[in-house]
């Protein structure tokens, strides 16, 4: 009970650090004129979201990384023991490493070369296959995560060397889901907010103590992220924000080796991501024609005439029930 108080406190703080900094940071963005360009193919009601800052995701990176690094310093230069250091260290890094390459893309789509596109798509894989690859490295042979966990099994499968190429693709594919999910005000932060604190509550009763917290610090920074985002969003998080965010979110799943419980608990971003390759595979086959009236799914309500708040409030009530399902799920 007390792990789950401080647990829930920290998120707390976390929250009031980010709310605290949002207006300053704020001030910032449109000094640099990190405005949001709104694409040709996204829908009419879009247009009045131009020139909103982006890259906001650095407004719950940086009160995750200065609080978790506050709580866990000692054990981060071998003060304490335990191997708490390392097991924090990784989700935090991952954060960091794909936070850069989205800051780099959202640059580049406002003051690059590549105005309006952002990084080359090829570009941008590659260097997210490499992140991920030395993640998945990282978990199997040093921070030695469990392989797998499968419902109504109470013991661990171990899947050897193959778990690295597998880890490594789930990085890329939540990286890219939730950059998919980032589409409309609150969306992409309520999802992977519910998604985290999902995986907290498991890493809380596995035991897994200081990832849970970690967890619930960077639900309480999402909280205050979304303050400034929902509807209509002062700032946008931008794939600064919504990479970090998915390849995080996966980390912390691959941590606790209850990672097929993403295909439930990531409802959504995998509902998103499907989409758009549904799409592209239609669009080739039929020479032209479309499966959504366009993709993401979420743009596809939008066209429908579903207004952006009840497609945000009904996507993320999905996106509970099935956090609800997958915590049932990884306890049976």
């Amino acid at each position: 009970m007390r792990d789950i108080a401080l647990s829930l406190s920290l998120a707390g703080l976390a929250f009031i650090m980010t709310a605290i900094w949002g207006n300053p940071l704020l001030r910032i963005l449109r000094y640099f004129k990190l405005g949001k360009i709104i694409r040709i193919e996204q829908p009419e009601g879009h247009r009045v979201k131009m020139g909103t800052p982006t890259m906001g995701g650095v407004m719950f990176i940086m009160p995750v990384l200065l609080l978790t690094g506050l709580l866990n310093g000692a054990a981060l230069i071998g003060i304490t023991t335990g191997g708490v250091g390392p097991s924090i260290l990784l989700p935090m890094a991952v954060m960091v490493g794909f936070a850069i390459l989205g800051a780099v893309d959202d640059w580049e789509g406002i003051h690059g070369k590549r105005k309006g596109d952002g990084m080359r798509a090829r570009t941008k894989f590659m260097v997210q296959v490499v992140l991920a690859l030395v993640t998945a490295y990282v978990l199997k042979y040093y921070i030695e995560a469990p392989d797998l966990y499968l419902p109504g099994y109470f013991f661990e499968f171990e899947i050897g060397w193959i778990y690295v190429p597998i880890a490594a693709f789930i990085i890329v594919a939540e990286s890219n889901a939730v950059n998919f999910t980032d589409g409309l005000d609150g969306l992409a932060g309520l999802i992977a907010a519910t998604a985290i604190a999902a995986f907290g509550g498991i890493a809380l009763m596995q035991e897994q103590l200081y990832l849970a917290r970690f967890c619930f610090i960077l639900v309480g920074a999402l909280f205050g992220f979304l303050w400034f985002n929902v509807h209509p969003a002062q700032l946008i998080m931008g794939d600064t924000g919504s990479m970090a965010l998915g390849s995080v979110l996966a980390v912390i799943a691959l941590m606790t080796g209850q990672w097929p419980m993403l295909l439930v608990i990531g409802i959504i971003p995998l509902a998103e991501m499907l989409s758009v390759v549904i799409q592209i595979l239609y669009f080739r086959w039929t020479g032209g024609k479309r499966f959504f009236k366009t993709a993401p799914v979420h743009h596809h309500f939008e066209l429908l005439g579903w207004s952006e708040t009840q497609i945000v409030q009904r996507f993320w009530l999905i996106g509970l029930m099935a956090a609800l399902i997958g915590i049932g799920l990884s306890q049976v």
